[in-house]
C-alpha cells in the first residue's frame, strides 16, 4: 500500500513543483472557508466536472498558504481497484506509519470518490469523531450519497460542482477580449451554449470525449450500479430528454415513445437525476400542482445537448445555461392560461424571464408580469442580465 498511497501524493517528495491548475475560485472560496470547521466537506457533481482538481487545489492551497506540512496530507482516489481491499482506516494508519504521525496529529485526508467504497459513511463517521483529522471527500452519485445521509447528520457539508460559467470558459480557452473587442463576446458566447463547460472538453474539443463521458456514466453509474440490462433503452431515454432540456417534460409521452410504462420512465429520469446528468424544475402552484404538472427538464451541461441534438434552439440552451447559474436558488416556472415565465422564486419575490437575442416579452408574458406588481422582474438576454439577477438574488435575506 505504501507504494500506491506515494503514487496518489506526489508532495511528499522533497521539490515537488504543483502541475499548472486554473482555479476557480467562485468554488475554491466556499472550500477553503471550510478548511478549519470540524465536518466533512463532500464535493459532488457529475463525473469529470472538476472535483478531482479542486481537491488538488486545495491540497496546494493548505501546502503553499497554510504553511501545512505537505506530508500531514493524504490523497487518494478510493475507486482505484487496487484500494479495492482496503478500509479508510487501513489506509490512515498506513499513512501514519509512513510518515510516523503520532494519533494526536493533525491530518488533512481527501477521499476521491468515496461512495465507490462499502460502508465508507461509518468509516467516515468514525474518523471524523476519533481522530484529529479534516476530511475532504468527493462522490458523482447524489443517491449513494443521499441514501448514508443518516449516519453523517451535522457533521457534512455538501458543495455541488457545476460546469464551467462563460467567464470561467473564456479562462479555460485562454480567451482575452480587450475594451475594443467587446463584439466578440456575442461569438465567444454562442460558442459557448453549444460546447457547454465541462472543463476537459473546453480545453481538447474533442467531441468524443464527451461522448464517453456520458456513455460512462449511462454504463457504470446508472446500468451496474442499478442492474439494467437494456442499456440502448436508457440511452434512448437520455436523448430523448436532451432534445426536451429546457421544455416542459411529460414522462406519459416519453413512456409511449419508448413503449414503457410510466413508472418505468420515472425510475429512469430519477436514476439520471441521482448521477446529476439531468435536472428538474417544478411548476409554480399548490402542492398538488407542484407535484402533477409537468416538470421542466434541463441538462447538466449544455454540451451535452448539443452534441446529442445539434446546432438549434438557442433559446432553450440559453435557459438551459441560466438554470445551472441560478439553481442553488431553488426556481420554479410559472404557467398559466398556456403561458409561461421561465423562472419564479416566491420567497424572493422575484420573476426572470431568459430571452436569448430578443429584449421583449410577448403580450401574454407582459400580461402575467403585470399579475404579479410587488415582484422585481427580469428580461435576461446576456451574461450581464445573469450577474445582475444572481446579485439581486443573493442579497436577499
Amino acid at each position: 500500500m505504501k507504494q500506491i498511497l506515494s503514487r496518489f501524493n506526489p508532495w511528499w517528495e522533497p521539490g515537488y513543483s504543483f502541475e499548472e491548475l486554473i482555479p476557480r475560485e467562485k468554488w475554491t472560496t466556499n472550500i477553503y472557508n471550510q478548511i478549519d470547521l470540524p465536518i466533512i466537506s463532500f464535493l459532488t457533481g457529475i463525473r469529470r466536472i472538476g472535483k478531482t482538481s479542486l481537491m488538488k487545489l486545495t491540497i496546494r492551497h493548505l501546502i503553499n498558504q497554510n504553511s501545512i506540512d505537505s506530508d500531514k496530507i493524504l490523497y487518494c482516489s478510493v475507486d482505484d481497484y487496487l484500494l479495492a481491499q482496503s478500509n479508510l482506516p487501513e489506509i490512515v494508519d498506513e499513512f501514519r506509519k509512513i510518515h510516523g504521525h503520532r494519533f494526536e496529529e493533525k491530518l488533512y485526508l481527501f477521499f476521491d470518490e468515496i461512495t465507490y467504497l462499502p460502508e465508507y459513511e461509518i468509516q467516515l463517521k468514525n474518523l471524523i469523531d476519533n481522530q484529529n483529522v479534516k476530511i475532504f471527500a468527493s462522490s458523482s452519485s447524489a443517491s449513494l450519497l443521499a441514501s448514508k445521509k443518516p449516519y453523517l447528520t451535522g457533521r457534512q457539508r455538501i458543495v455541488e460542482i457545476l460546469p464551467l460559467d462563460y467567464h470561467e470558459y473564456l479562462l479555460f480557452k485562454n480567451l482575452q477580449v480587450s475594451p475594443s473587442d467587446e463584439h466578440l463576446h456575442e461569438v465567444y458566447f454562442k460558442e459557448f451554449l453549444l460546447s457547454g463547460g465541462i472543463p476537459e472538453y473546453v480545453k481538447s474539443g474533442d467531441f468524443q470525449y464527451l461522448k464517453n463521458l456520458v456513455d460512462d456514466i449511462i454504463y457504470k453509474d446508472v446500468a451496474a450500479i442499478h442492474g439494467i440490462k437494456d442499456i440502448q433503452l436508457l440511452i434512448d431515454f437520455f436523448m430523448l430528454a436532451m432534445e426536451r432540456a429546457g421544455k416542459q417534460m411529460s414522462l406519459n409521452k416519453m413512456a409511449t415513445i419508448l413503449s414503457v410504462s410510466v413508472d418505468t420512465a420515472r425510475r429512469f429520469l430519477e436514476l439520471f437525476q441521482s448521477t446529476f446528468l439531468i435536472y428538474t424544475m417544478s411548476r409554480f402552484g399548490t402542492t398538488n400542482e407542484r407535484i402533477l404538472a409537468p416538470k421542466k427538464l434541463f441538462a447538466a451541461d449544455t454540451g451535452f445537448r448539443s452534441i446529442f441534438v445539434g446546432e438549434k434552439d438557442f433559446g432553450a440552451l440559453f435557459e438551459n445555461y441560466v438554470f445551472l447559474r441560478i439553481k442553488h436558488q431553488q426556481p420554479q416556472y410559472l404557467y398559466t392560461d398556456q403561458t409561461e415565465i421561465d423562472f419564479i422564486f416566491k420567497n424572493l419575490k422575484i420573476l426572470a424571464e431568459a430571452k436569448y437575442h430578443d429584449q421583449g416579452l410577448s403580450a401574454k408574458q407582459q400580461k402575467l408580469f403585470d399579475q404579479f406588481p410587488d415582484y422585481s422582474k427580469f428580461i435576461i438576454t446576456s451574461e450581464n442580465d445573469i450577474q445582475t439577477l444572481l446579485s439581486a438574488l443573493n442579497s436577499q435575506p
